[in-house]
């Protein structure tokens, strides 16, 4: 799952959203810096990372992405979750993706000065580009990819992978929704 998941299961906790936030721009155990409620969500973050990977439904859908994608069927996987979640968000909150979002994007903004630069950086790209709405679009995570392919400057076009999402969509999406309520039973 990717940053839209990872808040929507910080349970509208300011520091669990935060840990949560910068987890993927920290590198090994050094969190001294941090308060311990922050450090609790780097942490979760970490925990729903292991939970999501080693989760069947999770598996069968990277196999779907192996030809040709292999290396980046994880990373592919918890964006298409995103979308899955974005676009049917209703389903799982109380508040519209659109008020979520804002909220969410606010709370990172007042906290910056506990955000790495990388996180900071990210999050102007977050914010600018509306992407926890833009997830609830296929042209949205068409975006999202390409530029990720920019970012990790591998050569490979992540968002060409839309035409095995739209053959495999339905299965992807109910192997979501089978992630998705563990996930949600297991964390929340």
């Amino acid at each position: 799952m990717n940053y839209l998941a990872h808040a929507f299961l910080s349970n509208n906790n300011t520091d669990l959203l935060i840990g949560n936030f910068i987890a993927d721009h920290l590198r090994g155990n050094d969190f001294k810096n941090y308060p311990n409620e922050i450090i609790n969500g780097i942490y979760l973050h970490r925990k729903i990372d292991t939970f999501t990977d080693n989760h069947e439904s999770f598996k069968a859908s990277k196999r779907l992405f192996y030809e040709g994608y292999e290396r980046y069927s994880g990373i592919l996987i918890d964006i298409y979750s995103d979308h899955f979640l974005a676009k049917n968000f209703e389903n799982y909150s109380h508040l519209p993706l659109k008020e979520f979002s804002k909220t969410v994007y606010q709370t990172y903004s007042q906290n910056q000065h506990h955000l790495p630069k990388s996180s900071s950086n990210f999050l102007e790209y977050v914010i600018k580009n509306n992407i926890y709405h833009a997830y609830s679009s296929i042209e949205g995570i068409e975006k999202v990819l390409f530029h990720l392919s920019h970012r990790i400057k591998h050569g490979v076009m992540l968002n060409e992978s839309i035409a095995i999402y739209k053959t495999h969509e339905k299965e992807l999406e109910l192997n979501f929704e089978i992630l998705f309520k563990d996930a949600i039973k297991e964390f929340l």
